[in-house]
C-alpha cells in the first residue's frame, strides 16, 4: 500500500512539474480578432484653431471604436488590419468667436456671425505588415499600415455679413464626405489570461494629406477659404482579443 502511495505520490509530482514547465514556456502565436474603445486625439494642423490657417481643423479630442486583427504567414509575422468609427467633435462658442473676429478684419466688416452645426465624423480602414514579440504571457504587436480614411461629416460653418457693404455673400464651409490615402502604425501590448482570450492596450497613429472640402458662396481670395482639411490623429485604445 505505501508503495502504491509513493508510485501515485511522484506521478501526481511529474505531471504537476510537467504542467508548470508547460506554462513558463513561451506561447505559440495565434491569429486573432480584437474588439476595442479608447480616445482619439487630434493632432498637426487638425487640432489647431486659427483663423489664418486653412488647414486648421478645429478638431477636439473625442472617442473611437475599433475592430483590429491579424493572420500569421509565418511564425511571428503577418498581416494586420484595423476597421475605426471616431468622433472628433465639433466647433464651440471660443471657435466661433474667433472665426467671426477674422473674417470682421479681413472684409472690414463691423460685424460677422459664424455658426458652425455637426461634427467630425470619420473612418480609418488601414492593413499592412505586423510582427509580434512574445514574452510569456505579453505579446507585443508592432505593424505599418495604409489605406483609406472616409469622412461620414464635418462641421458646417456659415458665414454671415452685416450689410455695412453691398456684397450679400454668405460663405458656407460644406459637410465632407470625400475619403483620401492615409498612413501610419500601430504599437500594441497584449496579456494572454487564457488559451483563446487576451486584453491589451495599444497605440495607432493615422495621418493623410487631407480630405476634400466643398464651399458655396466662394468669397474669393479674401480670408479663410478650406479646400482640404489635413488629418492626424493619435488614438489610444483597450480592448479583449479572441485567438483564431
Amino acid at each position: 500500500m505505501k508503495k502504491t502511495l509513493t508510485i501515485l505520490t511522484l506521478l501526481v509530482l511529474i505531471i504537476s512539474y510537467k504542467a508548470s514547465a508547460q506554462d513558463d514556456l513561451p506561447q505559440q502565436i495565434k491569429s486573432y480578432l480584437s474588439f476595442e474603445g479608447g480616445l482619439s486625439l487630434p493632432s498637426g494642423n487638425f487640432g489647431k484653431s486659427i483663423y489664418g490657417n486653412n488647414s486648421a481643423g478645429y478638431a477636439k479630442n473625442g472617442v473611437v471604436f475599433a475592430l483590429d486583427g491579424a493572420v500569421y504567414l509565418y511564425k511571428n509575422f503577418g498581416i494586420g488590419a484595423t476597421f475605426t468609427f471616431q468622433d472628433q467633435g465639433e466647433l464651440n462658442n471660443n471657435d466661433a468667436q474667433s472665426l467671426s473676429n477674422g473674417y470682421n478684419n479681413s472684409f472690414v466688416k463691423d460685424q460677422t456671425t459664424v455658426t458652425s452645426e455637426g461634427r467630425y465624423h470619420s473612418s480609418f480602414l488601414m492593413a499592412g505588415p505586423q510582427y509580434s514579440f512574445i514574452f510569456n504571457k505579453f505579446i507585443l504587436d508592432l505593424r505599418a499600415s495604409a489605406g483609406i480614411v472616409k469622412s461620414w461629416s464635418t462641421p458646417i460653418i456659415i458665414v454671415e455679413f452685416d450689410t455695412s457693404t453691398d456684397n450679400n455673400i454668405v460663405p458656407t464651409q460644406v459637410s465632407s464626405t470625400a475619403k483620401a490615402f492615409a498612413y501610419g502604425g500601430s504599437a500594441g501590448l497584449r496579456y494572454s489570461f487564457s488559451q483563446s482570450w487576451d486584453v491589451g492596450f495599444k497605440l495607432n497613429y493615422v495621418n493623410s494629406d487631407g480630405i476634400a472640402i466643398q464651399n458655396s458662396g466662394d468669397p474669393g481670395t479674401t480670408g479663410r477659404y478650406v479646400t482640404k482639411m489635413p488629418i492626424t490623429v493619435l488614438q489610444s485604445t483597450v480592448g479583449i482579443t479572441l485567438h483564431l
